[in-house]
């Protein structure tokens, strides 16, 4: 190691002074050498540690080939109901069985890899440990505070500086969409980006008849009702307004928005929306924020899904919609040209999302043609294509740590 021969030259250096000291009569440089030795004893004995635990470490993954896989995700603690949340718990569901993976959340045990979904400040104290093996999926970008937090505008520049530290702090990053790889290159982050895209676990989302019929009691849907579902946080950014405007003018279907504030008074436009809200039509209803394991049953209670976003990376919603069996409109916007190799139908303008959703409704061919378009695009989501990209990252990522195969 790199240490090895500072020491030595300065181990040299110290005996050079005691030994001037002792021959020349003067206690001063033997004094200095013998605290400049002292001073150094610490420093030695924590690098021979860390060096010790390093071979073991290496050693031992070189015998086993076990990778303990400490996963780190604040939203554990404050912010559930949005969709960093639900990719962290799809991330467990895929490593979930995995041979020679062992998976420790936040701070229950440690591991030899270190995989963070959040970048907050416990993202920063518990991968203190972990310099070289620490790897972040990036699931937002400086552009996914417009119109979801308060004072976006003036606060761009703090949270692009944020985030840049955030995004250098780790060796390898997981950029979930093009959109994000290109903006982590804009913004000339240092860490090695890796694509990979959130997967989505299909099984868990199939509707049933048991599903739908709780899910319709839930919300109040009477048979023969059409309802028509959108799903995110109560903010601009994802167009709960335009989703209202699109109610008010099918006034002859129901509508549920299903979602609410994690933030709390941290989103954006809390007063006009909650006014849109007071003010909304009858045929239009809101949950506010559903646990994760109720939303099988909000998807299975639905007809169409409306995903009127403004800005999105790699959306879980829609994905777990088409496979719920869901014939998915996306807004028009450029994240999705690069992210999506299949078709998809999509709308640029209120009108438009009207006018998509009202032929859903009227024409059984064209529902039809939806549904299969929205179940084409979880080809791209595949959870097994993906589980082996993220264990050869891994792997990847460890050899290159501890130096095999260099």
């Amino acid at each position: 190691m790199w240490f090895k021969p500072l020491l030595k030259i300065y181990l040299i250096y110290t005996k050079g002074l005691i030994l001037s000291g002792i021959i020349s009569g003067n206690l001063l440089p033997w004094i200095i050498g013998l605290a400049l030795v002292a001073a150094i004893l610490p420093w030695v004995y924590m690098a021979s540690e860390k060096q010790q635990k390093f071979i073991t470490e290496r050693d031992h993954y070189l015998k086993t080939g076990n990778i303990c896989l400490n996963m780190v995700s604040e939203t554990v603690w404050i912010t559930r109901g949005q969709g960093v949340h639900t990719a962290f718990l799809d991330s467990m569901d895929l490593l979930s069985g995995v041979p020679k993976i062992t998976v420790k959340v936040n701070g229950n045990g440690s591991g030899n890899l270190f995989h963070s979904h959040t970048y907050g400040l416990y993202y920063f104290w518990r991968g203190r440990k972990y310099k070289g093996r620490r790897i972040l999926t990036a699931h937002v970008i400086p552009d996914s505070s417009k119109g979801a937090i308060p004072f976006s505008k003036y606060l761009m520049p703090a949270t692009t500086w944020y985030l840049k530290k955030a995004y250098s702090y780790a060796d390898v990053i997981i950029a979930i969409s093009p959109t994000v790889e290109q903006t982590l290159k804009n913004l000339g982050v240092s860490s090695k980006i890796v694509r990979i895209n959130n997967p989505v676990i299909s099984p868990k989302w199939k509707r049933t008849p048991e599903n739908r019929l709780k899910g319709r009691e839930k919300l109040g849907i009477k048979n023969g009702e059409i309802l028509v579902i959108g799903v995110g946080q109560l903010q601009q950014r994802k167009g709960v307004e335009d989703f209202i405007d699109i109610a008010t003018a099918i006034a002859n279907s129901r509508f549920a928005w299903v979602g609410g504030r994690p933030w709390g008074v941290f989103t954006e436009g809390i007063n006009r929306i909650n006014k849109r809200i007071d003010d909304a039509a009858a045929n239009i209803s809101f949950t506010g924020l559903l646990d994760i394991h109720d939303m099988s049953e909000m998807y299975a209670a639905a007809d169409i899904f409306l995903f009127p976003s403004y800005q999105e990376n790699c959306p879980l919603a829609p994905m777990e919609a088409a496979a719920s069996g869901l014939p998915v409109i996306f807004r028009d916007i450029k994240e999705y040209k690069s992210l999506y190799n299949h078709p998809y139908l999509k709308a640029a303008s209120t009108a438009e999302f009207i006018g998509i959703t009202e032929t859903l409704i009227a024409d059984q061919q064209y529902y039809r043609s939806a549904v299969t378009m929205s179940c084409n695009l979880l080809k791209e989501f595949d959870k097994e294509t993906i589980k082996e990209d993220l264990l050869a990252l891994y792997r990847h990522t460890l050899e290159d740590y501890f130096k095999i195969n260099n």
